[in-house]
């Protein structure tokens, strides 16, 4: 995955451009971790934030398009290739911030393990 773009989304995920998925519950390899509270797919700059809930106490975090597996339309569900703790010690994600700024794309790039593209 390393020379994957982390920002775009997978061909064999299912997304498709202008797909809205707020609203949709996100599944972590081991269980449920929040619902969709906004997403993009700009080119090199496809995010989801997901609204962790009571779970991890309202915290919102930040997933790179690159981590969605598989999206199920029908159950309004995205898979993502992450575990709940995975996710659970990722950067929060600050409202307010520019997401698009590279230096705060930076933080979840190195967190991911990924390269920054």
């Amino acid at each position: 995955m390393a020379n994957e773009d982390i920002w775009g989304y997978r061909a064999d995920s299912g997304y498709e451009t202008g797909t809205d998925l707020i609203g949709f519950k996100v599944e972590a390899t081991d269980g449920s971790i929040g619902t969709v509270d906004e997403h993009t797919d700009e080119a090199g700059a496809g995010y989801l934030v997901v609204d962790t809930g009571v779970w991890i106490f309202g915290k919102h975090v930040l997933l790179p398009a690159s981590t969605i597996q598989r999206i199920d339309r029908a159950n309004a569900t995205v898979h993502v290739s992450r575990t709940k703790d995975q996710i659970k010690d990722a950067p929060e994600f600050e409202r307010g911030r520019q997401p698009r700024d590279p230096t705060y794309l930076e933080q979840f790039a190195k967190y991911y393990g990924m390269p920054h593209m």
